[in-house]
């Protein structure tokens, strides 16, 4: 008896709690702050884009990742660093609260349950960006450098567990699956449902329908490499074989014709940083 009236308490615990959020969803402010998450994304992916393109051009030794971004940031405007945190945090909240309560109303099968899945671990991941962007403004030296390193310190966390070098393959063989997906979604030009394109002039849908493809691609090739390199660090047993974004660049930059391919990608990635400062503005945010 006792053991069924803490299960309903829980359960009406969990709705109440659900309840709750939905109602906070639907207020302004959540709309306010995913845009707000668009437009800091947007600006960290379009710097990184930026500084790929003077290391393509000789004018710095090596590409960097998105906390590197964040560095550089901080060495221009401060306030700005904060702004950008803000808008990440704000970001990650509502893609956590997209994955869990499914305002998209995505069906219980596989494909939308992997969707939700992806929308918390994006959350996931841009809280942890947002973090780092707060530590840096505060004037924590190391976080943001070494992104490669706490991206190999990861893997290497993980290989340590229980069939830890499976479930790194597994991430990889997840990342480039992701990969292949932004390609696609760029290729077809199946974000264009994304935003509202009925209320831009014809100059802004130009932008916008160029930008998310171009953008989409380049950042699915990033993925693909990734995913590649945390595929070798488990077949190798090697966690200093596994690479971000930044370790990605610079593996590119490193094959036949490296200059011309990182000056292509990162003309992608700041594509990709434009499309998300448009979706800040004309996105559909499904709250």
């Amino acid at each position: 008896m006792a053991r069924a009236t803490t299960s309903s308490t829980f359960a009406q615990t969990g709705r109440q709690f659900e309840t709750t959020a939905r109602t906070a969803l639907r207020r302004p402010w959540m709309e306010r702050l995913a845009r707000a998450g668009y437009a800091a994304r947007g600006a960290v992916y379009a710097l990184v884009g930026f500084l790929a393109v003077e290391t393509a051009f000789g004018a710095r030794s090596r590409p960097t990742d998105t906390r590197g971004a964040l560095q550089e940031m901080a060495g221009r405007s401060t306030a700005l660093l904060w702004a950008v945190a803000i808008g990440l945090a704000g970001y990650a909240l509502w893609r956590i609260v997209q994955g869990l309560l499914n305002p998209e109303h995505k069906p219980n099968d596989l494909k939308g349950l992997a969707h939700r899945v992806g929308r918390i671990g994006s959350g996931l991941i841009y809280g942890g960006l947002a973090w780092a962007a707060v530590r840096i403004a505060l004037g924590a030296r190391d976080a943001g450098a070494g992104g490669g390193h706490a991206y190999q310190a990861w893997t290497a966390k993980l290989m340590s567990e229980p069939f830890g070098r499976w479930l790194v393959a597994a991430v990889g063989i997840g990342v480039i699956a992701g990969g292949l997906f932004q390609i696609r979604r760029g290729w077809t030009e199946r974000f264009k449902k994304e935003i509202r394109l009925q209320e831009m002039d014809e100059t802004e849908r130009k932008v916008a329908l160029n930008s998310g493809k171009l953008g989409l691609i380049a950042r699915g090739v990033v993925f693909l490499i990734s995913g590649w390199f945390l595929i070798q660090a488990a077949l190798r047993f090697d966690p200093s074989q596994a690479r971000g974004l930044g370790g990605a660049l610079t593996a590119l930059a490193g094959q036949p014709h490296g200059t011309i391919l990182l000056a292509l990608v990162a003309v992608g990635l700041i594509a990709f940083g434009a499309y998300s400062i448009l979706l800040a503005r004309y996105g559909r945010i499904v709250i």
